[in-house]
């Protein structure tokens, strides 16, 4: 009889649906301010996000599937001939470099403001109720503008918002996409009371709370494959002003509805989003066991923690940010216990490329001056 697999670790090369992993170390999304005129992605991105392509996976920064879905200065989109253009030319640096990448697909719903939308309308949301929350524009971090509440037949639109989005994203040469359902944005709206107040079939119960979550889902499914499909959640995070009063039955239910439409993996934040793991008492085991896709993990991870998530089973991937802002060879630290560059927070958001791709690799330090 032959002997049985070794167990998987975090440099062990995986399948998530139809995404091969050359190893479990995930590039999470990482919000830059860097898109050119038309929102497109900067020519600098391509190099960025090819240096990063030693990560098993790359998930792109937060990307509007509309131009009423922005909530940020100089976001990138994916609705337009030249944004999928511009995205295309990162897909083929990135693939040349021996990478895989998805895109994350985003609308903000009411983190925004005026400014940044056509004509300057107000922002959308599942109810009138605005967050007690910034956003960057061209006049630096403001308050976000009061939104309206969706109509119900608006809903179907925004569903093809996501739809279309995702079509976009395969001619890009995406290898799938990440719906962003987490951090206080238009889908975590919809599931959390504390932004949702609807009295109709997005409203009040559970089922209804989920519903927008799986529409889109379904519809991204429908449009490419479902085993090129991601999900991002964060049950208990406090971003965008938003909370719930049961967080965990409403959770459980999103991911048992997930699951049965047999979707590629779920991108799990752990606490308050690069802040605090431990801030409200939760079971993300219970969430796991009702899924049977891959299950990553992301928020304040080291090295120990990692191999660990991996050793004991408890996910199949780990998802790592600011650490691969300063690092675009990070799997390989990682591998070889390395000491790691700090991030300059300065050069976060905007600007062109310092702190961005001119971050030294190990290959980089060892070369002869």
């Amino acid at each position: 009889m032959a002997d049985a697999s070794p167990p998987p670790t975090l440099f062990s090369p995986a399948r998530f649906g139809e995404l091969a992993l050359a190893n479990r170390v995930v590039m999470a999304p990482l919000t830059r301010n860097r898109a050119v005129a038309g929102l497109v992605p900067s020519p600098l991105a391509a190099a960025y996000y090819a240096q990063r392509a030693g990560a098993g996976l790359i998930v792109t920064e937060a990307t509007q599937v509309s131009r009423g879905a922005q909530g940020y200065l100089d976001t990138p989109g994916i609705y337009s001939p030249e944004q999928v253009a511009g995205w295309r030319a990162v897909t083929d640096a990135v693939h040349a470099s021996g990478g895989r990448i998805v895109v994350q697909l985003w609308h903000v719903g009411r983190i925004s403001h005026a400014s940044l939308l056509p004509d300057g309308v107000q922002p959308v949301a599942p109810s009138a109720i605005r967050a007690n929350a910034k956003t960057f524009t061209a006049d630096g971090f403001v308050d976000v503008s009061p939104p309206r509440a969706l109509a119900l037949d608006e809903i179907p639109g925004v569903v093809e918002e996501f739809r279309s989005a995702a079509r976009n994203a395969i001619q890009a040469g995406f290898d799938g996409v990440e719906i962003h359902g987490a951090n206080g944005y238009l889908i975590d709206q919809f599931l959390r009371d504390g932004a949702n107040r609807r009295d109709d079939a997005y409203g009040g119960s559970i089922e209804n709370r989920t519903r927008f979550l799986v529409e889109v889902v379904q519809a991204v499914a429908d449009e490419i494959g479902n085993g090129r499909v991601g999900v991002r959640l964060s049950p208990v995070t406090p971003a965008g002003d938003l909370g719930d009063s049961d967080p965990q039955p409403l959770f459980e239910r999103a991911v048992e509805r997930l699951d049965a439409l047999g979707i590629a993996y779920i991108h799990m934040i752990e606490g308050a989003t690069g802040g605090d793991r431990g801030n409200v008492a939760f079971d993300y085991d219970a969430l796991r066991r009702r899924f049977k896709g891959a299950w990553i993990v992301n928020n304040g991870y080291d090295r120990t923690m990692a191999l660990a998530a991996i050793d004991t089973g408890r996910a199949d991937a780990v998802a790592f940010g600011v650490p691969f802002i300063a690092n675009p060879d990070l799997p390989e630290r990682l591998r070889q216990e390395a000491a790691l560059n700090r991030a300059d927070p300065d050069t976060f958001y905007g600007g062109g490329a310092e702190g961005y791709t001119d971050y030294p690799t190990l290959e980089d330090a060892s070369a002869p001056a």
